[in-house]
């Protein structure tokens, strides 16, 4: 590619000098060298929204495929239709990913941003045809487990959720549909009583979620959420974002502050612990017996960490007493992550350790969060929207034409050593990758929307109005004057 480049560059010149190509040698002199077209390995510059939504649309399409809203019995296959005929013997059916797990609720929430960036109806019902069927089933369910027989345990968890991963991601994005229908974003064909029918469904089971957030979580004793596995009293990083945006959501929908407050007192308190200020990261795990505490820079646990935030301070009020230093935090994690880019615009499976493998679903989160963060304000475009839309094309680089996700590290538990972290594998099927990519996504098509990024000089530059020019230099202002 490089080569033919060349060739046409030199033919142009030949051409304009009135000189055959093969008598004119390129040089510094008669060629402007510096515009050369680099050979990026996963694409460079300003992509169109067209194209970051067609790479979306083709993992929507995957999913919808591998996740079937339907009941069977688990016996025979068939499929159960009527409430009548559920039994404990009623299952959802099995599809490649399942529809109540903490992984899913992050896919939910980033189906919600792409409907809500894009009002491509086909992301809102991907996710009402799911949730309805959940808010459809529950009351049946909570009857026969009710009488202490085992049932489904993907149903299980809506009924009875057992770990913040049963409850808080899912719970959020019920909440986010609910503000959606509320606020006139949602639009359904039906009309306002199907909104609000469908609301009034899904509240018992968002009711029940945050119950167990708020009173039955396992905590330190100062209130932090933490586990009782690897270690007694371990903090996980993860749990930032398996409990607390839900909460912050649940203070926007009942406006009662305490939902904001225990928000905001969780992510300071992880802080207090988990954030290492000489690196601006969070470590993966912290246990209360363990001297001294160890810090993995695990990628996607640092993912959950600065997504908390962004998902926070969008619903927490804007004179609450602990705004600004979530603010803060959040500014001094993304100047860290920032500084740990791939030049591929990836990031690495333990963030400061280049020897570990470029990992997808960390990249993605962080794409999302960054993006996010510019388009609301909090951190400054022409620092970081660059590192946004590299993240993109890295993120996009590893969607197949199936729209599978690619180099995606499977679920992982908490370890001490770095090999732990560095081998885990990696699969087409790790369900942690499909909500990431899709919401990045739909960010930066508001990026692209709401800022002005534009190529000059062959570098991503972003500016504060669109710059009237295409040339490949210009000033600031879009004047050529060197």
């Amino acid at each position: 590619m490089m080569k033919q480049r060349m060739i046409l560059l030199l033919l142009t010149i030949g051409m304009g000098c009135g000189v055959t190509a093969s008598a004119q040698q390129v040089n510094d002199h008669n060629t402007p060298l510096h515009l050369m077209q680099p050979e990026y390995q996963v694409g460079y510059g300003v992509p169109s929204a067209e194209s970051v939504k067609q790479t979306i649309d083709r993992v929507l399409r995957f999913i919808d495929k591998e996740t079937p809203a339907v009941l069977v019995d688990k016996t025979t296959g068939n499929t159960v239709s009527r409430p009548q005929d559920i039994n404990a013997g009623t299952q959802l059916k099995q599809g490649g990913f399942r529809l109540t797990s903490y992984e899913w609720g992050v896919t939910y929430s980033g189906v919600l941003a792409a409907y809500h960036a894009t009002g491509d109806n086909a992301y809102r019902d991907y996710v009402t045809k799911r949730h309805q069927l959940l808010a459809d089933i529950a009351p049946v369910f909570q009857k026969i487990y009710a009488t202490n027989k085992a049932i489904d345990g993907n149903i299980r968890r809506i009924i009875d959720p057992h770990a913040l991963d049963d409850a808080g991601a899912v719970c959020c994005s019920m909440i986010k549909a609910v503000m959606m229908m509320e606020d006139g974003r949602w639009k359904m064909e039906d009309g306002r009583r199907k909104k609000a029918e469908f609301a009034a469904a899904l509240r018992p089971m968002i009711d029940r979620y945050v119950d167990y957030i708020m009173h039955r979580e396992h905590r330190l004793d100062d209130g932090t959420f933490a586990r009782l596995r690897p270690q007694k009293n371990t903090v996980w990083l993860d749990d930032m974002f398996m409990g607390v945006p839900a909460l912050a959501y649940m203070g926007r929908l009942t406006n009662d502050t305490k939902y904001y407050n225990e928000a905001a007192r969780q992510i300071l308190q992880f802080a207090n612990r988990m954030w290492v200020p000489e690196e601006q990261l969070f470590r993966h795990g912290w246990v209360e017996a363990m001297q001294p505490h160890p810090a993995f820079f695990w990628g996607r646990a640092n993912g959950w960490a600065i997504l908390t935030m962004c998902e926070v301070l969008d619903v927490l009020p804007s004179d609450h007493p602990q705004r600004q230093a979530i603010v803060d935090l959040l500014r001094k994690h993304a100047e860290g992550l920032a500084r740990l880019q791939h030049h591929n615009g990836f990031w690495h499976q333990l963030l400061n350790r280049s020897d570990t493998y470029l990992e997808t679903s960390a990249t993605a989160i962080y794409t999302y969060c960054l993006a996010h963060a510019v388009n609301r304000g909090w951190i400054d475009a022409k620092a970081y929207g660059p590192v946004a839309l590299m993240g993109w094309h890295a993120v996009e680089s590893q969607v197949n034409g199936k729209g599978q996700v690619a180099n995606v590290c499977v679920g992982t538990g908490m370890g001490f050593d770095a090999a732990f972290y560095a081998y885990r594998p990696v699969h087409l099927m790790a369900a942690h990758g499909y909500g990431p990519v899709i919401w990045a996504g739909a960010e930066i098509i508001l990026l692209l929307n709401q800022q002005h990024p534009k190529l000059n000089d062959s570098s991503v530059q972003f500016y504060d109005e669109e710059v009237p020019t295409n040339q490949p230099i210009f000033n600031y202002d879009g004047k050529i004057r060197f």
